[in-house]
């Protein structure tokens, strides 16, 4: 058992990291992954590990500095802010608004006052500005009290899910006539000459909407209760990531940790925000697989029982994960156990220890890359 608690932890982490900027990298606009992999080191049980955990993180690669506000926002007027909305240069802007904002209401007042005017722009960050408010909404429901860090982290997660703030082409909606299986593997993939990389997945973002496939399937997913869903999503994504090793092993976890981090989120949200985030998810796992794959290679096989035929056991993944150090391993590999708790499928811990496998270790540069914020 860890001597410090998780809620002490995560304060702890929080205080350490408070002075690094939204992203990270010379030239480059890769997030700053430091307070959500630090929570889940803590969620995974390592409370003790976190403040090594963060120092290494640290020394990895340099932050950029916190931005600086400019211009005051004004929530109750839409001409102020709608604007503003993926101005990566109003970052500064946006967190002044929510920090404003949660010191005069319950945190989950304002979440639920915001959620539907970020959702369109869910891919902001590769979904990083989600997964951030994910990770400070499980803190601050974790501490019934929240301390002033923890509130400071769920203005930024909103922040940057704002500045961020990218909208796909297209209005995704559930009605249709698929489950989630079965539309993944209804959905053309493009070959291309050579092996799949950055230069690729650019040029498909930017042309997103032209790609075959990608407005039809939109409206392929039939609705189903919000908890199946989202299990359904993390475990094909699981697949999807078992199934291509050829792909740069980052970008297509965050077809896992999306949907696990919207299921830490829906329990504080109205009932009515849950199909519309369902179908901002389905969205956003289209393009990750329009834009990253060229073929289904070997998603729906057990092709991946070989990769993982000297997996360890599964309750040892956690401290794996930990001492590796990546935070895309870290986080990854907590979803997964989260997942897997929730339906018993052996792609999930499978999948975390392809990742285990597939990216560089904190201490060796981890998996940064261009290819993904």
């Amino acid at each position: 058992m860890p001597s410090i608690s998780y809620t002490d932890a995560v304060n702890e982490a929080l205080e350490r990291l408070d002075d690094l900027g939204y992203e990270r990298g010379q030239g480059t606009d890769l997030a700053n992954h430091g307070p959500m992999g630090a929570e889940a080191v803590a969620v995974l049980g390592h409370g003790d590990e976190v403040g090594r955990w963060v120092e290494r993180y640290r020394r990895a690669m340099e932050h950029h500095e916190p931005p600086a506000a400019r211009f005051a926002l004004d929530p109750a007027d839409e001409a102020s802010w709608r604007p503003a909305l993926g101005a990566f240069e109003r970052a500064g802007d946006w967190e002044r608004l929510f920090a404003r904002e949660l010191a005069e209401a319950p945190w989950r007042e304002v979440l639920v006052r915001w959620w539907p005017r970020l959702l369109p722009g869910l891919f902001a960050g590769l979904t990083h500005g989600l997964i951030r408010t994910a990770h400070a909404v499980r803190g601050l429901y974790a501490a019934g009290e929240p301390t002033r860090l923890q509130l400071d982290e769920l203005a930024r997660g909103l922040a940057y899910w704002a500045a961020r703030w990218t909208a796909l082409p297209g209005r995704p909606r559930l009605g249709g006539p698929h489950d989630l299986p079965s539309a993944v593997a209804a959905l053309p993939r493009t070959p291309v000459d050579g092996t799949p990389g950055p230069d690729m997945f650019r040029q498909r973002f930017a042309s997103l909407g032209d790609l075959d496939g990608y407005g039809e399937a939109l409206g392929w997913l039939a609705p189903q209760q919000a908890p199946r869903l989202l299990s359904e999503m993390t475990v094909q994504f699981a697949d999807v990531y078992l199934g291509h090793p050829e792909v740069f092993p980052v970008p297509l976890v965050h077809g896992v940790t999306a949907p696990a981090a919207a299921r830490l989120v829906l329990p504080h949200l109205p009932h009515e925000l849950y199909e519309p985030t369902l179908a901002a998810l389905w969205q956003v796992q289209v393009g990750f697989l329009l834009c990253m794959t060229t073929d289904r290679r070997g998603e729906g096989t057990d092709a991946w029982r070989a990769e993982a035929a000297d997996m360890p056991p599964v309750d040892e993944l956690g401290a794996r994960a930990v001492e590796h150090g990546d935070e895309h391993v870290v986080k990854f590999t907590e979803a997964c156990l989260r997942e897997y708790a929730l339906r018993p499928d052996p792609r999930y811990p499978a999948a975390a220890y392809a990742a285990q496998q597939r990216i560089k270790r904190l201490d060796d540069g981890g998996g940064v890359s261009r290819f993904v914020r």
